[in-house]
């Protein structure tokens, strides 16, 4: 009777999953989409509960013990979880995305260390076997990666470390642990378990997670985390295969394609194959000489800034990580709804690849209550540029770039951009005169339509409130 219920539960678990990821597919039903899923995890979490004690009570004579690790292990995930979520800034939302992607890879691999170490996958098959070693090379290297890309993005791996022939001593590590996997199948079908040869193995996986990461630049981060994202689910489907969990399975396939859907995407937003970003070596040099771009960098106020779009007709805004560091998000809102007031069209362009992970600009922008309908993509709203009084550039910097249309030599040629250059003005709220995030220098900061505001975006943003206010 337990079993049907389990079962029951599942494929509840399933539909839960499935419905509440359809309904992420849209910002407007996006949080109704988590909250569904959510339900659906907890379900998945009882479902794999009550197995627990249908197995223990047949197999296990400590089932007391097992019970009391289980909710010790509960207890501290959703504590550190909860506490972590409400604690969490909007600029260290990427960092937290990357650890949670970390976590749920971490999870596959222990699940498949755990079966390899017990001999349950090796007793199952040869096919089982396979599934819980592949599940674990990718949930390791999720693991391992995914805690590099959250130093990088925290700011704890300052440099991008590339040794000597890195791609050639990447390959190596990546069939030497091929081979590892293959041996440690081998060991299974002679009846016998090597401790050893699984924990060299697992070993090798978590060293070329770190190797894969460690030379990837800053500006390439959206698409690793997403890539990531993408081990994480697959890692989990291979081991709910292993488990015979259908919850696993279905939760992990739908991760896992969704996330290889994403990261091609954002590829495609970079104009880059997947394989150029792991491979490559754009981001985190000096990848930009500004020596022989035309044109100089001119500076204005904040206040003649805010005029110009009070007595324009229409405003594009382009938000980028800047505008999540200075946490100036709510202060761009209420800037805007004072634009509007006056009768200003307003609308806010996003790049599928502005800011350190997946939509984090739509995330810090439904935080502020900035309403969907004002929020466009790249495709939607490109054409509308050359048609706009005042474009403002709030923390960006590839994704505004002019040379990624002219600059053959630049890193970033024939990469999709937002068209801020055709507006009759520009505006560029930065810090200082530093190249961002990537090291490329920016051509649009010398366009002569374009002025610079240095500045923290919160305090940018408060003297242009200020200046509108005092025009009414």
């Amino acid at each position: 009777m337990s079993g049907m219920i389990i079962e029951a539960v599942y494929f509840i678990t399933a539909l839960l999953f499935i419905y509440g990821l359809k309904r992420m597919a849209s910002p407007v039903t996006a949080r109704s989409g988590i909250l569904i899923a959510g339900v659906g995890m907890v379900l998945a979490v009882l479902a794999a509960f009550l197995y627990g004690l249908d197995v223990s009570e047949r197999a296990q004579p400590h089932l007391s013990t097992n019970l009391l690790l289980v909710v010790i292990a509960l207890g501290l995930g959703l504590g550190w979880a909860w506490y972590s979520g409400k604690k969490v800034a909007m600029t260290d939302m990427p960092q937290m995305v990357a650890l949670y992607n970390g976590m749920g890879g971490g999870a596959a691999a222990a699940i498949a260390a755990l079966e390899l170490y017990s001999g349950n996958a090796q007793a199952h098959g040869v096919v089982v076997s396979m599934l819980a070693v592949i599940g674990g090379l990718i949930g390791a290297v999720a693991l391992s990666g995914s805690l590099v890309a959250w130093a990088k993005l925290d700011g704890r791996m300052q440099s991008t470390i590339r040794l000597p022939a890195q791609q050639i001593i990447n390959a190596v590590l990546f069939f030497v642990t091929l081979g590892l996997g293959a041996a440690v199948v081998g060991a299974g079908l002679d009846g016998g378990v090597s401790m050893l040869l699984i924990s060299v193995f697992f070993i090798a996986a978590l060293v070329l997670g770190v190797m894969l990461t460690t030379p990837i630049g800053g500006a390439d981060m959206p698409v690793v985390i997403s890539l990531y994202n993408a081990f994480t689910g697959l890692a989990v489907a291979f081991e709910g295969f292993v488990l015979q969990n259908p919850a696993m399975i279905i939760a992990g396939t739908v991760v896992g394609s969704a996330g290889t859907l994403l990261t091609l995407m954002m590829a495609k937003a970079m104009n880059r194959p997947v394989s150029n970003v792991i491979f490559s070596q754009f981001g985190g040099d000096d990848s930009g000489d500004a020596g022989d771009i035309e044109g100089t960098m001119k500076a204005t106020d904040a206040s003649d800034a805010a005029i110009a779009m009070y007595y324009a007709s229409k405003v594009i805004i382009v938000p980028g990580y800047g505008l999540a560091v200075a946490q100036a998000q709510h202060k761009l809102y209420e800037f805007v709804k004072l634009l509007q007031k006056q009768g200003v069209d307003v609308r806010f362009a996003i790049h599928p690849v502005a800011g350190r992970m997946p939509g984090h600009m739509n995330v810090l922008l439904a935080e502020a209550g900035v309403p969907y309908d004002i929020i466009y993509d790249l495709e939607e709203i490109n054409e509308e540029f050359a048609q706009t009084d005042v474009a403002i550039v709030l923390g960006a910097n590839d994704v505004v770039n002019p040379a990624a249309r002219t600059r053959k030599s630049s890193p970033i040629y024939g990469m999709p951009i937002l068209n801020v250059d055709y507006a009759q003005q520009a505006y560029v709220v930065k810090r200082g005169q530093g190249k961002g995030y990537s090291g490329v220098e920016n051509e649009l900061f010398y366009a002569d339509n374009t002025s610079m505001v240095y500045g923290d975006a919160q305090k940018v943003l408060v003297q242009m409130i200020e200046a509108v206010k005092s025009l009414g």
